[in-house]
């Protein structure tokens, strides 16, 4: 039997998405892009289900998940939510980036055994973001 990754899409919420791509862009050192809405999902602005995306760089035939920032009157961002990983090399050089492009790290790089290292930071709307590394 085969295992499959069980996440196959994250959306993070934000209130200012221009605000959010910037420090996405600076943190991680990728460009994000619009993702259109779908002719059969669009309504207008004033709309309680509005949304707007912006998508991380993907693969779609790649394993792993990709997202988007998305900012919707539906959801909110903020602490206590679902806690998103990056992939990263080594995870203290997207830290390092962090308090520069507006956010505020959490918690350093940490030991997790065999797994790996993470650590955790704030991004600029006020979710808690981590990123993974193996060394």
């Amino acid at each position: 039997m085969t295992v499959k990754n069980p996440f196959v899409w994250t959306e993070i919420s934000v209130n200012d998405l221009a605000r959010a791509k910037k420090f996405y862009e600076a943190v991680l050192q990728v460009q994000l892009s619009e993702l259109p809405t779908p002719e059969n999902m669009k309504v207008d602005k004033d709309d309680p289900c509005y949304f707007e995306m912006l998508a991380f760089p993907a693969d779609m035939m790649a394993p792993g998940s990709s997202g988007t920032l998305c900012k919707s009157s539906m959801s909110k961002p903020g602490q206590g939510g679902t806690l998103v990983y990056f992939h990263a090399d080594d995870c203290t050089v997207e830290l390092s980036r962090v308090t520069a492009a507006g956010g505020k790290v959490i918690a350093e790089k940490m030991s997790l055994g065999e797994y790996g290292f993470c650590g955790v930071a704030e991004d600029t709307e006020g979710n808690q973001i981590g990123f993974h590394s193996l060394k």
